[in-house]
């Protein structure tokens, strides 16, 4: 359960981190994930969108600094997703934009991952 509504938020967090620099570690699956988890009962639709969703958000758009950062956190999130039942598409794209983070590329589940940068 957690490790889908983590999907949903690494997606978010992919697009998100388009836009950030990165430091020397290279960002992993398990920290997207860890970024993004307390956004699951938001993209569910059975919780609201919380002050920690949003830090997450920022925190892994600030993490991922780096073109293979954001294509992980990208991957991270589509595979997270695609074993998560009940996340709601919709929902997951417009918390970027909730949270007041900018995003240079859509969310979606469709989006090609190496296209990132």
């Amino acid at each position: 359960m957690a490790r889908s509504g983590a999907l949903v938020v690494l997606a978010l967090a992919v697009f998100l981190v388009a836009a950030a620099p990165r430091a020397t570690e290279a960002l992993t699956c398990g920290q997207v994930v860890s970024f993004l988890q307390s956004c699951i009962p938001y993209a569910r639709g059975t919780g609201q969108l919380t002050g920690a969703c949003c830090s997450g958000v920022r925190s892994l758009n600030a993490a991922a600094k780096t073109t293979p950062d954001r294509q992980t956190a990208c991957s991270c999130l589509k595979s997270t997703v695609a074993g998560l039942k009940g996340i709601q598409t919709g929902t997951v794209a417009g918390i970027p934009g909730k949270c007041g983070v900018s995003v240079p590329y859509p969310i979606s589940a469709t989006v090609d991952c190496s296209k990132v940068k």
